[in-house]
């Protein structure tokens, strides 16, 4: 049965990082009109299958999350992602915590990202928002909305962000 969890955790990835790359995020869209700030650059992505009696006996599978960032922010951030299927082809969704540590255009400290994602039968929604007051050091009392785009199996990142 864990290998089951684990099919599922690699199988929804497939599927939301499929409609990741088609750049669309209702929240991205929303926030671009109140964002203050734009930062955008590349990351490297390694994604690792955590097994537990949990993701066994729901089969909800869950992975740890490293990232290295490169461009306008600099840094790495570590964290995990809850991810299931339908039962319906090209239905999916997944949450995922993350905090971010580094240097936004010269600003160090960290903050955490928030993701929640579904798609229902190939209809993709992505939100990836700033935790509320998470932000520490020189990126206190940031907010903010991240997308993530993929080409070619290449990752990068939009972020649209306000600081006081």
């Amino acid at each position: 049965m864990k290998f089951k969890a684990l099919r599922i955790t690699g199988a929804v990835w497939c599927l939301l990082l499929s409609f990741s790359a088609q750049g669309q995020s209702n929240a991205a869209q929303g926030a671009k009109e109140k964002a203050v700030n734009h930062a955008s650059g590349t990351f490297e992505v390694k994604l690792v299958p955590l097994t537990d009696e949990f993701s066994s006996d729901t089969g909800i599978g869950r992975n740890s999350i490293d990232k290295v960032f490169h461009g306008d922010l600099d840094g790495t951030s570590k964290g995990q992602m809850l991810a299931a299927m339908g039962s319906v082809k090209g239905s999916a969704g997944y949450v995922a915590m993350e905090k971010v540590t580094g240097t936004l255009k010269g600003r160090s400290g960290s903050f955490v990202l928030q993701h929640n994602a579904t798609m229902t039968r190939g209809t993709p929604e992505l939100n990836i928002k700033v935790v509320p007051d998470s932000g520490t050091g020189q990126l206190e009392g940031i907010a903010g909305t991240f997308t993530i785009k993929i080409d070619e199996g290449k990752h990068s990142y939009e972020f649209d962000y306000s600081l006081p």
